[in-house]
């Protein structure tokens, strides 16, 4: 059988990263539904969720960090503004632009909702067994690192 290239996974790698892919997209479209807010879209939260971890951002950082076109950052931030989520400020080095900043009824928000879901991922790991509960404790820092790279 021919060596194969370092970046090109042998077959038990291949099928462990389609489980892990397919696992974590199935279990990431569970807990989006797990909502305190019907009326916030995923990629609301998504943009107060980033506010929250990285701080005040411009618009620009925010689609950079979201993935997102900046004319379609400009609007979710107006959505969000207009919902009394985020507020902008003057820029304070560069007047031409803002900085998006989230509000405490947003940091009251995403507290609810991280409480909602991890009630909701409670009850789903307490149906495993303890030695399935301890790889996942395990597995969870590796798990971070990859949501970061």
């Amino acid at each position: 059988m021919p060596e194969q290239p370092p970046d090109t996974p042998d077959t038990a790698d291949a099928a462990a990263v389609n489980a892990l892919r397919s696992a974590v997209m199935r279990l990431s479209r569970r807990l989006k539904h797990q909502r305190v807010d019907e009326s916030l879209s995923p990629t609301e939260m998504s943009v107060l969720g980033t506010l929250a971890r990285c701080g005040s951002a411009t618009p620009s950082e925010l689609a950079r960090k979201e993935h997102v076109q900046p004319p379609s950052m400009t609007r979710i931030v107006a959505m969000l503004e207009a919902k009394g989520l985020v507020r902008l400020e003057a820029h304070p080095e560069d007047r031409r632009q803002k900085v998006v900043t989230q509000t405490e009824q947003a940091e009251s928000m995403l507290a609810a909702a991280r409480t909602k879901r991890n009630a909701w991922l409670a009850e789903l790991v307490a149906e495993l067994d303890e030695d399935d509960w301890a790889t996942l404790r395990a597995a969870a820092p590796v798990l971070e690192k990859l949501a970061h790279l």
